[in-house]
């Protein structure tokens, strides 16, 4: 009897030990569904070869795309009247900037009124009726008129508005219009003062691309090459970028070469006079890679997620090379053309470390 206890004891005790073993490998934590694949925002892709370029550190200051500014004066000695925008202000191409008045328009506006009325009577005439020699002069005189007030700045539809039927004037005010679309970005003059031909009423600067001046030692600046693709760190955050120009002068007082790069600013992050770290890539090798988060630390090693199928994932350790823009180099642990976790890898991480203290 004492015999039967002790063995019904041992298999008890077995039964105990076995029975976490089994639990654990019927609920495998990095076994989910699709709800919880959804959920965790895990990415699966195939790892493939790519090409991890060299980086220059640089220092850069952002600044206007000089290609995208334009400067708004006026052509003509003038007197500023009223403003219609304000510093900062986002205006769109033929919007009016600021009325200014001038006795010369003044006087174009009065000779191409009389001259579009003679026109009117001539040319009702015909040639017909009249010498060739004066239908010719008053149709030059109407030319001539409407391309002076062109050359100081009216536009079409500013000349056809002086000749309008009942509004005809020669007050010699005018609006000077925005040429593009575009930020304003200076606007140094006051209502009442005097301008002249020339002088700087406004900077338009479109800002949706900006320019970074990347200043470089003269042999790192050599490495680089127009087109090379660049990265510009700013505000915790990371824009792409392209080389576009690079200095042939070394400037005298910092011994570096600037290397202008062209950078999207749709979003509105970077902003004239800002300071900005930049990285140019500059040559490269294939290697295989994957994106930075794909890469967890699991017992110290650095470990990828591959899919099994069936979304089953096994953590794979890794040995990793260089980093760069991002990717990181995979030299042992995956082979081509595996299956692995690109997004996601740390809600993996967290499932596994949760099973690991018996949370699930």
């Amino acid at each position: 009897m004492n015999r039967f206890i002790q063995l019904t004891a041992c298999v008890l005790v077995l039964v105990c030990i076995a029975l976490p073993v089994a639990a654990q490998q019927d609920g495998n934590p990095l076994s989910l569904d699709a709800g919880a694949v959804q959920d965790a925002g895990i990415v699966v892709s195939k790892l493939a070869t790519r090409e991890l370029a060299d980086e220059i550190r640089a220092p850069g200051e952002v600044k206007v795309d000089a290609y995208s500014t334009v400067l708004v004066s006026p052509r003509i000695e003038s007197m500023v009247l009223s403003r219609k925008v304000r510093l900062g202000d986002v205006v769109k191409a033929g919007q009016p900037l600021v009325v200014l008045s001038s006795v010369q328009v003044a006087e174009t506006q009065g000779a191409l009124i009389v001259a579009e009325q003679d026109w009117r009577r001539v040319s009702s005439l015909g040639s017909q009726a009249v010498s060739g020699r004066r239908y010719t002069e008053v149709q030059v005189q109407r030319d001539h008129a409407r391309a002076r007030l062109r050359a100081y700045g009216l536009s079409d539809g500013q000349i056809q508005g002086v000749l309008r039927a009942g509004s005809a004037k020669a007050d010699g005010s005018y609006e000077l219009l925005a040429p593009t679309d575009g930020r304003i970005t200076t606007d140094q003059f006051l209502v009442g003062e005097r301008v002249d031909a020339g002088r700087l009423l406004f900077t338009l600067v479109k800002e949706d691309s900006v320019w970074v001046e990347a200043r470089m030692p003269p042999a790192d600046a050599e490495r680089t090459a127009t087109g090379a693709t660049a990265r510009i760190l700013i505000h915790d955050q990371e824009l792409p970028g392209k080389v576009v120009q690079r200095s042939h002068q070394t400037d005298e007082k910092t011994r570096t070469v600037a290397v202008r790069i062209a950078v999207d600013n749709t979003r509105d992050l970077l902003h004239p006079g800002e300071l900005v770290d930049a990285r140019v890539a500059v040559g490269g090798r294939q290697a295989l890679a994957v994106p930075a988060d794909a890469i967890v630390l699991l017992q110290n090693q650095s470990t990828v997620f591959v899919a099994r199928g069936n979304n089953v994932f096994d953590p794979v350790p890794v040995q990793l090379g260089e980093n760069r823009n991002g990717w990181v180099e995979v030299r042992q642990g995956l082979k081509p053309d595996a299956t692995y976790v690109s997004k996601g890898a740390f809600a993996l991480k967290a499932r596994l470390l949760r099973s690991q203290l018996g949370e699930e």
